[in-house]
């Protein structure tokens, strides 16, 4: 079928809801053509798009098709499958959680169903602790009000892997883009093929986290929350009533769920706007910091109060900084070394923070489910306590192994407690950096982000990647002088094949290239080192001008 006729089938199907048909007859031919010139992509990351009509938009009939192919995939993989579901905040997350619900419940998968919305990482956890066949996360993450998408998770907790992706998109494209009717959710619980999932698994989930206090103290810490209107408000500010020396103040504009973001339109805790409301509260009542959770809960940003200002710390410096922690204060694991876990495109400081504690530091290509895995190997190895610590530069950070996603509350209990003894040193978070920059150096990193939307940007990018990937002496020049290069899609890394390109040059500069899993852009990553930060931004700044032009 032509652009054309798919939009004149979904125009005349007999179970379009009205809020789709109203967008169907209000589409210009450049609308029609972005929303059908492809269907929504199935990858490791799930589904993620535009909410909207048609093959190429978060709607119920592509939800449904992904849900039914899962639902195949399910039924050929596993003797008696089932499935825990959660949602977040987001536009139309609830009604998406309950289709999917529904629609595996008909094909004879049984499923899990949080009662109301949960974070990412619990989700992950329920699939653990109910030990089901798979999970699906109905959420896009920190993406602007106008996206959702559908995260799918294996029996292990981790988003599924390359392989499931695959064969699950086999079963997808068998599905038809259309039905006549959509399957009833009550109808499914009223049968008992869809069971909501108790408070007992909530509780053991906090349990879990709880269980992850290393060092804990009674220094009173006063800080600002933000759950940025997602799902951290409920679970994050339990674990700080739990802990007892923490006076929270919650950002009030952005407690209460609402999928329209209306105060933070991009609702990322990597951004300072995200972040403008948590440090205008942290500066008014004087609290020591202030942090704040993306909708579904998985990311977390933190700034340190300084005077009349707050300092926002990196995703990379966060990271740091938590391992830091956990390798002065966690108990030995035995014989071997512990574990930390880092992508590759995050912070090298981890390697000399690593070596000074004889920490075992592995790399990981970008996305938590590699993470994940790491954990998953050490529990074939039947040493799982030896993992120490996971994170990624955008954000995200695991120090237990219940979960198997990063996991923002486990994030907040490590900030609090941290914070809190360092407190007690009379230090902050800041200064036990600059502690760690006079020792290691000062690693500098910077993400580049450009942006290609619809069928020219996929194309756009595609270019980019095969231009990146000619005789390296042909993209070198003075100003760039490449000394090597990694193609992660088809050298011999060790690592899963993707599309990923990482440059060295002399020195400890280098930069990584990647299209976006999830997002119609493209990434550059920047790295330096040097003495003090004047000298690492100025080799920044000039790997920042080349980069620029050879992904521009």
């Amino acid at each position: 079928m032509n652009i054309n006729e798919k939009y004149e089938a979904w125009l005349s199907c007999p179970a379009m809801v009205p809020e789709l048909l109203e967008d169907l007859r209000g589409m210009d031919a450049e609308a029609r053509n972005d929303s059908f010139y492809r269907d929504l992509a199935f990858g490791t990351g799930g589904l993620r798009g535009v909410l909207g009509a048609g093959t190429n938009r978060m709607n119920f009939f592509t939800v449904l098709k992904a849900t039914r192919g899962l639902g195949r995939y399910l039924k050929e993989a596993f003797p008696d499958p089932s499935c825990a579901v959660s949602c977040d905040s987001r536009i139309h997350s609830r009604d998406f959680a309950e289709l999917t619900a529904a629609a595996l419940a008909s094909m004879g998968v049984r499923v899990y169903l949080y009662p109301r919305l949960q974070p990412t990482p619990m989700l992950s956890f329920a699939v653990r602790h109910l030990h089901t066949s798979a999970g699906v996360m109905v959420t896009a993450s920190h993406n602007p009000a106008k996206f959702n998408g559908y995260k799918v998770y294996g029996p292990d907790g981790c988003q599924i892997t390359l392989e499931a992706a695959d064969r699950i998109q086999r079963f997808i494209d068998g599905e038809p883009d259309l039905a006549d009717s959509l399957p009833d959710y009550r109808q499914y619980l009223r049968e008992g093929m869809i069971t909501l999932i108790g408070e007992d698994t909530i509780e053991a989930y906090y349990q879990a986290v709880w269980k992850l206090r290393v060092h804990p103290s009674s220094q009173p810490l006063h800080l600002v929350y933000s759950p940025l209107n997602g799902t951290g408000n409920v679970p994050v500010r339990e674990i700080m009533k739990r802990m007892g020396n923490i006076r929270v103040d919650v950002v009030a504009e952005q407690e209460l769920p609402d999928g329209n973001f209306p105060t933070c339109p991009y609702p990322n805790p990597e951004i300072r706007e995200a972040m403008d409301l948590a440090i205008r509260k942290t500066v008014e009542t004087g609290a020591d910091l202030c942090f704040a959770t993306d909708p579904d809960c998985d990311r977390m940003g933190a700034g340190v109060r300084v005077g009349s200002d707050v300092v926002l710390i990196s995703g990379n410096d966060m990271g740091i900084l938590m391992l830091d922690y956990l390798c002065r204060s966690a108990a030995p694991s035995g014989p071997l070394p512990r574990v930390a876990v880092k992508t590759i495109v995050s912070t090298e400081m981890a390697s000399a923070l690593c070596r000074k504690y004889g920490v075992e530091l592995r790399n990981v290509l970008t996305g938590f489910k590699f993470i994940g895995e790491q954990i998953g190997l050490l529990e074939k190895e039947g040493t799982p306590e030896r993992f120490l610590f996971g994170f990624e530069e955008s954000y995200g950070y695991l120090s237990g192994t219940d979960v198997r996603d990063k996991d923002a509350v486990n994030a907040a209990l490590l900030l609090c407690e941290m914070a809190a003894n360092l407190k007690e040193e009379g230090k902050t978070l800041l200064s036990r950096l600059e502690e760690l920059r006079a020792e290691f150096g000062f690693f500098a990193q910077r993400l580049l982000t450009f942006e290609y939307e619809g069928e020219n940007g996929a194309r756009r990018m595609a270019s980019i990647m095969e231009n990146l990937r000619r005789p390296l002496s042909d993209l070198a020049s003075p100003a760039l002088p490449l000394s090597a290069r990694v193609d992660y899609l088809h050298d011999e890394t060790g690592l899963p094949k993707s599309d990923v390109l990482s440059f060295q040059l002399p020195g400890e500069e280098k930069f990584i290239v990647r299209p976006s899993g999830t997002e119609p852009k493209l990434k550059a990553y920047l790295f330096a080192r040097g003495a003090a930060r004047e000298e690492a931004e100025r080799e920044l700044d000039k790997l920042e001008k080349e980069v620029r032009k050879l992904c521009e």
